[in-house]
């Protein structure tokens, strides 16, 4: 038992939950293993950048959201690492499960409310990827970590560019849902903002020393409103690395926009031939 985890309160969460029962019950006639949610094309990239990244053994991976089973029932090996794609809908509770129990784990989370699952308790990996789920749902998904301890989010911009290009063939052209522009001051940072460093193929960490998670600024809390899915407040430090690299991606932006042609190997011989002129 010495190698063996298991999470505490060994009941069905079914039993506790109505809405979560209700979410199993609905697979359970045409959904039999254990890839009910994530297609095996966007399930194998995750799988292999945690085994890169992390030198994790294949082995030692599990994945322990089966359709109609309760995660918590589960025997985790002293060396596993849970890599799969929760229910969205109780991923706080699981992730907390994890984190009491010192399981690691690599989980597919909601993108946007991404910083709102355990705050600066785990590491969330921000993609921002559209992926196209075996039930058809179009979610725009980011990652949540125990495995970088120190970190409180990153983008990782390559991770993003592998699960959309195993993504392509599922994807189809859809209209995400309006939401309200704020501007927010440099000293905060949200999933949203890590999302579109991400796109940019922006590199960015943000380190746990450096952050305060907030659901609201003083001045939003007056109006009623809220940071959607919430966000950090930064150290002057971690403001100023994160105006940098919004600029890079700026000028990426802006290189992009505008196409630069080149010259060929002909055009550069004939470059080289040219006469200087002296200065006059």
């Amino acid at each position: 038992m010495s190698d063996v985890k298991r999470i505490a309160n060994q009941i069905g969460f079914e039993d506790v939950n109505p809405e979560y029962a209700a979410f199993v019950e609905k697979f359970k006639p045409r959904k039999t293993t254990d890839d009910c949610y994530t297609p095996e094309p966007i399930f194998g990239v995750v799988k292999e950048y945690v085994m890169e990244r992390y030198g994790i053994k294949a082995e030692d991976i599990l994945r322990p959201f089966w359709p109609g089973e309760d995660y918590r029932r589960r025997d985790y090996p002293k060396d596993c690492c849970v890599v799969d794609n929760p229910p969205f809908s109780i991923i706080t509770q699981i992730v907390k499960d994890y984190l009491a129990h010192d399981i690691c784990f690599f989980l597919f989370a909601p993108s946007l409310t991404n910083f709102s699952i355990c705050r600066d308790e785990a590491t969330h990996i921000i993609t921002n990827c559209r992926v196209t789920y075996e039930n058809g749902a179009e979610v725009a998904t980011s990652f949540v970590t125990n495995m970088e301890p120190d970190v409180a989010a990153r983008t990782d911009p390559e991770l993003a560019r592998r699960i959309s290009e195993a993504d392509e063939e599922n994807s189809s052209p859809t209209k995400r849902p309006a939401l309200p522009k704020y501007e927010y001051p440099q000293h905060i940072v949200t999933a949203a903002k890590l999302g579109y460093l991400a796109g940019k193929g922006i590199e960015h960490t943000i380190l746990k020393q450096d952050v305060q998670w907030v659901s609201s600024l003083d001045s939003m809390r007056a109006k009623g409103k809220v940071i959607f899915g919430g966000g950090f407040l930064l150290s002057e430090k971690a403001a100023a690395e994160k105006a940098a690299a919004e600029k890079a991606a700026a000028e990426k932006a802006a290189a992009e926009a505008a196409h630069v042609w080149e010259l060929s190997d002909r055009e550069w011989e004939i470059v080289r031939q040219l006469p200087r002129k002296e200065a006059e």
